[in-house]
């Protein structure tokens, strides 16, 4: 079933990465696996630094365009790791292999937030959680919940 909110500012889409972060089941013997398509602009970072808030992070979150991943200590509940994974650069996901993909993946404590992940698509889970992230004007941001 799709969703879709459409956000006119950074306080909306703070509010949506709360619901949707509180809408998540826990009940899963791996990771949460989400992959965030969309084009540049389209606020994929700016999504995930919103969930990082909601995660008790008080670190600065950015992309992590030029070291492929970050991965943060959280104060939640059921997510003890945000890890952070820009794949804009990356050809294959065997390229991830070399950052112990596997290893986050089997931890069913952490969060996997995965921006351009049609990059590495054939290491991704068929049901991993998709949000589609449009660019609607300077304000404004579009997320299709999948």
């Amino acid at each position: 079933m799709k969703k879709t909110f459409i956000t006119h500012s950074l306080e909306e889409t703070q509010k949506f990465a709360k619901d949707w972060l509180a809408s998540l089941p826990f009940e899963s013997d791996e990771a949460t696996i989400v992959g965030l398509y969309g084009n540049l602009g389209s606020g994929k970072t700016t999504f995930t630094q919103s969930v990082a808030k909601e995660l008790g992070i008080h670190s600065s979150v950015t992309s992590p365009t030029f070291v492929i991943e970050k991965l943060y200590e959280t104060n939640h509940s059921h997510f003890a790791r945000l890890i952070h994974i820009d794949a804009y650069r990356l050809e294959s996901g065997r390229e991830l292999q070399t950052l112990n993909f596997e290893d986050l993946v089997d931890n069913p404590n952490n969060l996997i937030i995965i921006e351009w992940p049609e990059n590495i698509k054939e290491i991704l889970p068929e049901n991993h959680l998709k949000i589609l992230c449009e660019f609607v004007d300077e304000n404004s941001r579009k997320f299709e919940v999948q």
